[in-house]
């Protein structure tokens, strides 16, 4: 007997939902800044050669520590780094590794954290009990504290050529510790879903677990999970920045903007502040970003707000 498919009602208010939201936040100010200065960091990522000539490792001893030109011009327009490595293709280069690891992060912590929840929610019992302990335990260890007990196992590796291979302890480390609160989420939602009449007639109609779970709750769950996802991405850079700080995270003579920011405070002290500052003003602009977009994606999607 063939699989029967229940219509699902909701499918019309949540494309509402959707594009309520969009259009709420295209009307603030704020957000279309924080959206533009996403784009220039995506770009700058993706296309590097955008934004600079010149190779981050061609270094000359003799050109080291050359401050910025007046106006940000001439041949080193943000200066060299104490290896004499023109520190603007430095940090351009560097927002590919600490961009991508965010995003690698994100992908499976999320994609863990909807399996996890919906299994939980859907089915209860001994699987409910036993994916919540868990959840109980990763819960109460910081993402920065897990990644630095696990990453501490790598301590003096040599970092690879490879993009994936240079953030893969990283991303794993950060990745084990940052599912749960996905998990949270989409348990909530389904137990607050699975019993409602669309639901229902679904599985009255033949419709077998798994096509109820992703067809008709998981368009449900997703909503709460998208709305904290931005704001979860500057944490991640944020960690990703502590990391590198701490020797622990994406290696020398591999960049990131941590990495920029470990060699910078080495400098500071001795008047080359701009090798700390450059670094520190992309972090904290693109985290603001992220922020930004993430509560406002949060206050168009809840219906009490709207």
């Amino acid at each position: 007997m063939s699989e029967l498919t229940a219509p699902t009602p909701t499918a019309e208010r949540q494309a509402s939902l959707w594009s309520d939201a969009f259009r709420t936040m295209r009307k603030r100010p704020d957000v279309i800044i924080a959206a533009l200065v996403l784009l220039f960091v995506f770009t700058m990522a993706a296309f590097p050669g955008l934004f600079t000539d010149k190779d981050p490792t061609a270094c000359f001893g003799r050109e080291a520590k050359l401050r910025p030109d007046t106006w940000f011009t001439g041949d080193h327009p943000l200066g060299t780094d104490a290896f004499g490595c023109d520190f603007a293709a430095t940090l351009v280069h560097g927002t590919r590794p600490t961009i991508t690891l965010a995003l690698v992060v994100i992908v499976a912590s999320v994609f863990v954290g909807l399996i996890l929840g919906i299994l939980a929610g859907y089915y209860g019992g001994w699987l409910d009990t036993l994916i919540s302990r868990g959840l109980d335990v990763f819960i109460v260890i910081p993402m920065l504290m897990g990644a630095v007990l696990i990453l501490s196992l790598f301590r003096g590796r040599v970092a690879a050529d490879n993009l994936f291979e240079t953030i893969a302890p990283a991303a794993i480390s950060l990745s084990l510790f940052g599912w749960m609160e996905f998990c949270r989420y989409t348990r909530a939602a389904t137990l607050e879903t699975k019993n409602l009449d669309y639901v229902v007639a679904a599985k009255c109609l033949g419709a077998s677990d798994r096509r109820v779970m992703f067809k008709h709750i998981l368009p449900n769950a997703i909503v709460p999970v998208t709305a904290v996802v931005p704001t979860t991405i500057g944490g991640i850079i944020v960690t990703e920045a502590a990391l590198a700080v701490l020797g622990i995270g994406v290696q020398p003579p591999a960049t990131s903007w941590g990495v920029l920011l470990s060699k910078g405070t080495e400098w500071a002290g001795g008047g080359y502040v701009y090798l700390f500052a450059w670094p520190l003003g992309m972090l904290v602009l693109t985290v603001f970003a992220f922020a930004t977009f993430g509560d406002a994606l949060r206050d168009a999607l809840d219906p009490k707000l709207r």
